[in-house]
């Protein structure tokens, strides 16, 4: 089981930190880290070869026995609730392997905030991964918005529009389907950020090393799941304007510092 695997690799990891003295704490958890990614991309991999495993030969009574007890997802994943996205299958994960929360356009509230903070916090995920995917319903939506929308809806459209606008204000003799795409993708940056901005659980664990972010973007044509370039995350001020959610302060843009990822190779998106 991927679980037992990870749990060992943490203690060899930590082993070997003492056994060669250049290795420090940062350099095994970044191996830890970049081994949580490959993992992922694996699984992917996996998914367009269709040779998928998950819940196959670990879907056992004997692994549920063990899960029962307690887990220690090793990635956790904030993903459109789009029913052609389901994180499991396309990372070829079985359970327990990674920690789910699944919203419309992948946004985040402090109640969303704080699935993934328990998650990182008190489960240990290394690695968060914010992932969108190729023409999101409810990005499409904000780009399309002509005033209030209907019911609870307009608080998901709210909090893409900055996104929307951001794009737009790129968006130089393209049509609407690029503009939705552009938006899709400023939209997954917007959300690491926000998550970076606030929460000060996750920011305090990404500053000294504990974990790490991902942006990603699924191809719903091809199946493939396509890694941004790593970022490097400021804090920004906090503004008091409302998001359309009662009570809750609106989450704020801020334009991204790219740096590459180490150790590993990964197909990334187009620059846009």
């Amino acid at each position: 089981m991927k679980l037992l695997f990870f749990i060992s690799l943490i203690g060899v990891l930590n082993m070997s930190a003492f056994a060669q003295a250049p290795r420090t704490a940062d350099d095994v958890l970044n191996s830890l880290q970049n081994n949580v990614i490959k993992t992922l991309l694996e699984g992917n991999q996996r998914y367009l070869d269709q040779k998928m495993h998950v819940c196959s030969e670990n879907t056992t009574k004997a692994t549920r026995e063990q899960l029962a007890k307690g887990q220690k997802p090793y990635a956790i994943i904030l993903s459109c609730s789009d029913s052609r996205v389901p994180p499991e299958l396309i990372f070829d994960q079985d359970p327990g392997d990674i920690f789910v929360v699944r919203v419309a356009g992948n946004i985040v509230d402090p109640i969303l905030l704080g699935s993934i903070e328990y998650a990182a916090e008190h489960l240990g995920s290394p690695i968060i991964v914010v992932l969108g995917h190729e023409r999101c319903g409810a990005v499409t939506a904000a780009v399309k918005s002509h005033g209030p929308a209907e019911g609870n809806i307009g608080s998901i459209i709210e909090a893409i529009t900055p996104a929307v606008e951001e794009a737009k204000k790129k968006a130089t003799g393209i049509n609407e389907i690029q503009l939705v795409e552009n938006a899709i993708d400023e939209n997954i940056h917007l959300v690491a950020q926000n998550i970076f901005n606030r929460s000060s659980v996750i920011r305090h664990l990404m500053q000294v090393n504990k974990i790490k972010m991902i942006e990603a973007k699924f191809d719903l044509d091809e199946g493939k799941v396509n890694l941004f370039p790593e970022v490097k995350y400021k804090v920004v001020p906090e503004e008091t304007e409302k998001q359309g959610i009662p009570n809750v302060k609106k989450f704020i843009y801020r334009k991204k510092e790219s740096v590459p990822h180490s150790e590993h190779e990964i197909k990334t998106t187009k620059e846009h």
